[in-house]
């Protein structure tokens, strides 16, 4: 007798970047953390060019989580303890619904997402991730700087020399 064919799996997930700026995604389960971070970033139209992490800690210093998973630990020479984001399925990190863990994208802006499991589904070819709905704006991942900003400014005082 024959096992039944398992249906390809997904997770729905609700991605919020602050309280009112959500994106709702559905990802095979079977994909990489890289592959919903590369996700996350597309859903709010940012860059994919920073290092990030998947941190169980929701608040307070999430680099102290006891769960961790970061782009780090797929470098050759690192001494990160964190799980790989190429070798952890979605469904390892998010085991069922309602799990939710804090997606920091670039550390040194430190964007901070908060990622939760809404559903679990089954859709047939449904491997690449898929925004399905939105609320809100997402913000500038690169705002313009003002002219108040232009480092060229502390310079109009000083010689070539750099002396005032």
């Amino acid at each position: 007798m024959k096992k039944p064919v398992a249906k390809p799996t997904t997770h729905v997930f609700r991605i919020t970047l602050k309280p009112r700026i959500t994106r709702d995604i559905e990802i095979g389960s079977g994909r990489s953390l890289y592959d919903l971070a590369e996700a996350i970033n597309v859903a709010y139209g940012f860059m994919f060019d920073h290092a990030f992490g998947f941190y169980s800690n929701l608040t307070g210093n999430v680099l102290r989580s006891p769960v961790s998973y970061e782009l780090f630990a797929d470098l050759e020479e690192t001494d990160s303890e964190a799980g790989s984001v190429k070798r952890t399925t979605v469904a390892e990190a998010f085991p069922k619904v309602g799990s939710k863990m804090t997606f920091l994208f670039d550390y040194g802006d430190e964007w901070h997402f908060r990622v939760e499991v809404l559903d679990r589904g089954t859709k047939a070819g449904r491997s690449l991730a898929k925004v399905l709905d939105g609320v809100g704006k997402a913000p500038e991942q690169y705002p313009e700087m003002d002219d108040d900003d232009d480092f060229d400014d502390e310079d109009e005082d000083e010689d070539e020399d750099g002396a005032p």
